[in-house]
């Protein structure tokens, strides 16, 4: 096992927001370093590779760097090259292919496990604080029916021309299953969408909204509101509405359903998480929980309320963060 040298901070997430804190240690001149379990922006990485963001460039940069793009919204593959260009250009300690295994609370702070991907060494890193910014797409909103593990089903969308000709579902009806029907069904997919709900979530942006509605309209995407998955099989859903039951062809399905963040880590160190909302109690201008030194970032501190906290505002939780850490400590 290898045991390093105590330091100032830990940051946990190698994400926007787990970066923007590192910027702000790096100009605050504190000793830190950010633990990632996968690659850089390990989330956007995953994304799918023609995506495009919903907002503009500007909105996503962090540590003052301009993002540059021909674009009026930058993509997947522009976004993954300017947060590059950030950990380049403040020299940003990084240790990927790293995952927190255990996280405790210490007398002099934290002593934080990890297990390194590349050698599978364990390393306990002590630090006097840590931020988890660990978001919450690695943990999809499981449907708990039989046939989720099939392997023609995922909880992420990927992209729609392996699709062409076939029978694919998609269950949901927030932004990610309106854009992964319309992709599916401009690539020649015969889609189906299946939501809970009586319509489409609200939240669906207004340039999306008005074209999967009116391909619904026309027939080109057939839709099932008011309808719940009850099973999964090998070339079929099981769908339920109003109590009878139904069942749709199917070559592939996505689950698009949603993530939810993972608060192991926080509860393991003793911080108060709401058990409802999953939102730690912490406090809003620091971002610190109730555990002395130890500060979330970015999404997870909206718990299940995922919708609040976005790149564009996750950002700035760096310089709140290393604001209190220096003043507590009196370094910088």
């Amino acid at each position: 096992m290898e045991d390093s040298e105590p330091i100032d901070l830990v940051v946990v997430g190698a994400g926007p927001a787990g970066l923007a804190v590192a910027i702000a240690a790096h100009q605050a001149g504190l000793r830190y370093v950010v633990v990632e379990k996968g690659v850089l922006v390990n989330s956007i990485f995953f994304f799918p590779r023609q995506m495009v963001f919903f907002t503009t460039p500007d909105l996503l940069e962090i540590g003052g760097l301009p993002f540059v793009t021909p674009y009026e919204k930058p993509t997947q593959g522009e976004a993954l090259k300017y947060y590059r260009r950030v950990c380049d250009t403040y020299e940003i300690e990084l240790a990927l292919g790293e995952e927190v295994t255990s996280l405790r609370a210490a007398d002099t702070g934290f002593e934080v496990a990890t297990l390194r991907a590349a050698d599978e060494a364990a390393v306990v890193r002590r630090a006097a604080n840590v931020v988890l910014a660990t978001g919450y797409y690695d943990n999809p909103n499981a449907l708990g029916v039989p046939g989720e593990d099939l392997p023609h089903v995922s909880h992420y969308w990927t992209e729609a021309h392996a699709f062409y000709r076939r029978h694919v579902v998609v269950v949901g009806g927030k932004n990610s299953a309106a854009i992964a029907a319309l992709e599916l069904y401009r690539a020649g997919a015969q889609v189906t969408l299946v939501h809970r709900g009586e319509h489409l979530a609200d939240s669906v942006k207004y340039w999306i909204k008005p074209d999967i509605e009116n391909r619904i309209k026309e027939g080109a995407v057939k839709a099932c509101f008011g309808t719940r998955v009850v099973e999964i099989r090998p070339e079929s859903v099981v769908i339920e509405k109003v109590g009878e039951r139904g069942e749709l062809p199917a070559d592939a399905v996505f689950l698009l359903t949603g993530y939810t963040p993972d608060v192991s880590l926080l509860r393991e160190a003793g911080a108060a998480v709401d058990p409802e909302s999953l939102v730690p109690e912490h406090d809003p201008a620091t971002l610190e929980t109730t555990v002395p030194g130890l500060f979330v970032a970015g999404a997870l501190a909206s718990g299940r309320f995922t919708s609040r906290i976005f790149i564009e505002n996750g950002r700035f939780h760096g310089e709140a963060i290393v604001g209190a850490i220096v003043r507590r400590s009196g370094t910088g």
